[in-house]
């Protein structure tokens, strides 16, 4: 009995202890309480799961983000802030109430805004992959690539050809992959590294640290050519991307990347090489070849700017960027995502928006890759509905780009989804565009979008079986661990 004793007072003197540092550990009062729930309620196997995937690693750096020596920064950070003086000063009025949002995210993650920048949309992988082909053909010093999914099926395999004979030519080819996302590509890493090209896994999961390393993914999608032209958003290399027949789909791909020359691509450089030099342990530095500077030439006239967030940041700036973003809204709010899982501030946010008489509208997949998500994408609805907000499901197959409209002025787009993973546990970033002909492109393609999606009808979604409407409840609980 003393023994039985000791042991039940030892379970609960862990319980407690557990408990304390995940109250402590976890910024989220949201995710706080449900990892507790967890742990009370599943003993040793919560406190596993908390363990391996719960450890807040804000708090605990993974590697630093400093690429310039203090005293460059601080001239640097000189120029920046001048710069966007100059900016705002000549900004058309419509992007002047922007002036707050490009300040805080500069301030928060050094991220500069520039006005010479050249984007274009790309609609699906039909019309990223043909560019991206075209630009690493034209490649006269480096290629950065940096993917979350590389799959070695048909495009995958084209690609590295392509990269194996850039490589061929004397041009340095630098490749990051996730080690989770992308764990089929092991096979080709050998070939590659044998024909001259640079591969290093992110954040490489290793059997000890199985669980906690694939909790903490790199979901960026980054291009890198020259220092000169970038690409980024939700594509990832693989044939589901490009919807042509006989490529085996089960359903449409719908997303949306974007390509970009001018100075944010320096942007997008500084993000590849800071997470190049952590997992490949080099000391990558910066130099007029990475950030090349063309003094009489403008590649175009779009104001642009880059925000990244991870376990990493100091805080979850895409978060803290899409919150202002959504704050700024004086028309209309249009949201294209596939995992919405929103976190209590932005959801507070959209419904207050909405009940401003701001327009927003929300389209999410009517057909998933998870269930589970799909489930907690639809315990958001009810509430969303009855605040005037105009919720849409995709039907035509699976939409996966991350993109936001605000006011016909403002485009986001990027590899951020709206949940608690990509705000806290992925290596994420998203380009902001604040310029009237992009917003009113990707405004196009989001009603372009809706003609292929179905309106989800609030008074026929509270009619829904009781079965239905406790089972959204019952994910709503788990969605911040999702």
């Amino acid at each position: 009995m003393n023994w039985l004793l000791l042991a039940e007072l030892f379970y609960l003197l862990l319980i407690i202890s557990v408990c304390v540092r995940i109250i402590f550990d976890t910024r989220s009062s949201t995710k706080a309480a449900a990892y507790i729930l967890l742990v009370i309620l599943l003993p040793f196997i919560g406190i596993f799961i908390y363990f391996s995937v719960g450890v807040n690693y804000r708090k605990r750096k993974l590697y630093s983000k400093n690429l310039f020596a203090e005293e460059l920064k601080a001239q640097v950070d000189g120029f920046i802030r001048k710069n966007r003086d100059r900016i705002f000063e000549t900004a058309p009025e419509s992007l002047i109430k922007y002036s707050s949002l490009a300040d805080l995210i500069l301030n928060q993650n050094f991220s500069p805004l520039s006005d010479d920048n050249a984007v274009e949309l790309l609609i699906n992988g039909e019309k990223k992959f043909p560019a991206v082909f075209e630009a690493i053909a034209n490649a006269r010093h480096h290629i950065h690539l940096e993917y979350y999914i590389f799959e070695p099926d048909h495009i995958g395999l084209e690609l590295i050809e392509l990269l194996i004979k850039k490589a061929a030519e004397g041009i340095k080819v630098r490749f990051i992959f996730d080690d989770f996302g992308s764990h089929k590509l092991h096979k080709e890493v050998k070939r590659m590294r044998k024909a001259g090209i640079e591969v290093f896994p992110f954040y490489e999961i290793k059997l000890f640290f199985f669980a906690n390393r694939m909790n903490y993914r790199n979901h960026r999608k980054i291009i890198v050519i020259d220092g000169e032209t970038g690409f980024l958003g939700g594509i990832n290399v693989s044939d589901k991307y490009i919807n042509r027949d006989g490529n085996g789909n089960e359903w449409f791909w719908r997303d949306t990347h974007l390509k970009a020359e001018g100075s944010i691509v320096h942007s997008l450089q500084y993000v590849f090489m800071v997470d190049w030099n952590f997992c490949s342990k080099q000391k990558l530095e910066p130099d007029r070849h990475f950030f090349p500077i063309h003094k009489n030439e403008k590649a175009g006239d779009k104001i642009g700017q880059l925000v990244a967030s991870g376990p990493d940041s100091d805080a979850p700036y895409i978060l803290q960027s899409l919150c202002r973003a959504i704050s700024l809204a004086k028309e209309e709010i249009l949201i294209t995502n596939p995992y919405f899982i929103p976190s209590p501030t932005i959801m507070d946010l959209l419904l207050i928006t909405a009940l401003s008489g701001v327009k927003v509208k929300l389209l999410v997949p009517g057909i998933s890759d998870s269930k589970l998500v799909n489930l907690a994408n639809h315990s958001h609805f009810s509430e969303m509905l009855e605040a005037g907000i105009e919720v849409y499901t995709y039907t035509k197959g699976f939409v996966h780009a991350k993109t936001l409209v605000i006011d016909d002025d403002l485009a986001i787009v990027g590899t951020a989804n709206m949940d608690f993973r990509s705000f806290d546990l992925n290596f994420e970033v998203n380009a902001l565009i604040y310029d009237c002909e992009l917003a009113a492109e990707l405004k196009k393609a989001f009603y372009r979008d809706l003609e292929d999606s179905e309106k989800v009808d609030g008074e026929i979604w509270k009619q829904r079986p009781l079965y239905l409407q406790l089972l959204d409840r019952m994910v709503k609980l788990i969605s911040p661990l999702l």
